[in-house]
């Protein structure tokens, strides 16, 4: 059982997936700021998926539709994998939460591995354009190796002069397993605007550890400051 590539049986599935998640994320080991960012990719998926079936039902062949709902499919398909995986590997959901979900349990159990302690240092390495690259490191090192027992990092950011207060409103970026990483803001982000990061660290079985103070920086040649 993966996450389907069938049209139809994807919106079954993400439909499902995202309704839980949503509801209760901390039930599924996940953020409410995942779950928003889910719903944002899911949204876009289900309105193309429906536009484009009736289209056709009244008898409208439309590239352009077709090309729209791909697009809005690939987006959906590489957070809702991340997800999926993120909750599979994570021990301290339940059996019946996954399975609920449409997520496969494990044949086995990996040997258990603490959630890590610290939260992760984020420097800003460079900005071009509209791109941000992020170095992430423990307190004592600099270097690109995560800490013992980690095996990547959630990564979130929000646009706007302040940190938000609530973690609704970061936007997921994505999970790494790498420590250097690139996040792309929309074209239409204004020049100069103020972008701010934060990342927890998870370890190989999805646990996460403390989230890292926010950091910011300002698209289009700012310097990054701590918040």
């Amino acid at each position: 059982m993966a996450v389907p590539l069938k049209d139809s049986d994807l919106v079954a599935f993400s439909t499902n997936f995202g309704t839980r998640i949503t509801s209760a994320p901390a039930t599924y080991g996940l953020t409410a700021a995942q779950a928003t960012s889910y719903d944002a990719k899911h949204d876009a998926f289900i309105v193309s998926y429906n536009a484009l079936i009736e289209a056709r039902a009244a008898g409208t062949r439309s590239e352009a539709q077709t090309a729209t709902k791909d697009e809005a499919k690939r987006q959906l398909l590489i957070i809702a994998r991340e997800l999926y995986g993120f909750v599979q590997d994570n021990t301290s959901v339940a059996d019946a939460a996954k399975i609920e979900l449409g997520v496969a349990i494990r044949d086995f159990q990996p040997t258990p591995v603490p959630p890590p302690a610290d939260h992760p240092v984020i420097d800003v390495v460079s900005v071009s354009g509209n791109t941000v690259r992020l170095r992430l490191h423990d307190s004592a090192s600099t270097g690109r190796a995560k800490p013992a027992g980690v095996k990547g990092a959630a990564v979130f950011s929000h646009i706007g002069a302040n940190p938000p207060g609530v973690e609704q409103e970061w936007t997921f970026q994505g999970n790494t397993t790498k420590t250097v990483v690139d996040v792309a803001f929309p074209a239409d982000t204004a020049a100069g605007a103020k972008v701010w990061f934060t990342a927890f660290w998870f370890n190989p079985t999805a646990q996460s550890g403390p989230a890292a103070p926010p950091i910011s920086t300002n698209i289009a040649g700012g310097g990054a400051m701590a918040g």
